[in-house]
């Protein structure tokens, strides 16, 4: 019998990352204590081979990149959950926005909280930047990871966001 879920552990500057997937995409991405972190079932099988491509574009993030990560996913969820991660992924490297703007931007103005909730069952973390999204003045409220996790993961785009878009300048 072939497995149906496979794993592996990559470390990174945020800790451990548990990489989950269903062999053709990835199925989850969890920060060390992420408080829905499943543990590794029996039945899994351990093997980075299924994972080359998710782990070289992590380090790529991890060294500043700041290119949109492009990897098969299948996040697991309802219509309205997949939508909310489906506009988490169009906020760019280094932005951050509040929930009611995530929920305006899914065309549901008045439904800032069931976003936070869809926001907070994020199963692929970092490469569906639920990180980027903040409380109404900017405050760092709820993240699964922990907001140790969600500061250091904010300060680092932010980081390479200012030097990205400064090497682009034109001071001629």
């Amino acid at each position: 019998m072939t497995p149906s879920t496979w794993y592996t552990t990559l470390p990174s500057p945020v800790g451990a990352l548990l990489l989950v997937s269903d062999g053709r995409a990835l199925t989850g991405l969890y920060t060390e204590g992420h408080r829905d972190d499943p543990r590794p079932d029996p039945s899994w099988r351990c093997d980075p081979a299924p994972f080359r491509e998710a782990t070289a574009q992590l380090a790529a993030y991890f060294d500043g990149e700041t290119r949109p990560f492009d990897l098969p996913l299948a996040p697991r969820g309802t219509d309205f959950q997949r939508a909310v991660w489906a506009a988490l992924r169009e906020i760019p490297f280094g932005d951050r926005i509040s929930y009611g703007e995530l929920a305006r931007r899914i065309g549901r103005p008045s439904a800032s909280r069931a976003v936070g909730a869809a926001n907070g069952c994020n199963p692929i973390s970092i490469v569906v930047p639920c990180h980027r999204v903040v409380g109404a003045g900017g405050a760092l409220t709820g993240y699964a990871g922990g907001l140790d996790c969600k500061r250091r993961l904010l300060e680092h785009e932010a980081r390479f966001a200012v030097v990205g878009s400064a090497a682009g300048c034109d001071n001629g």
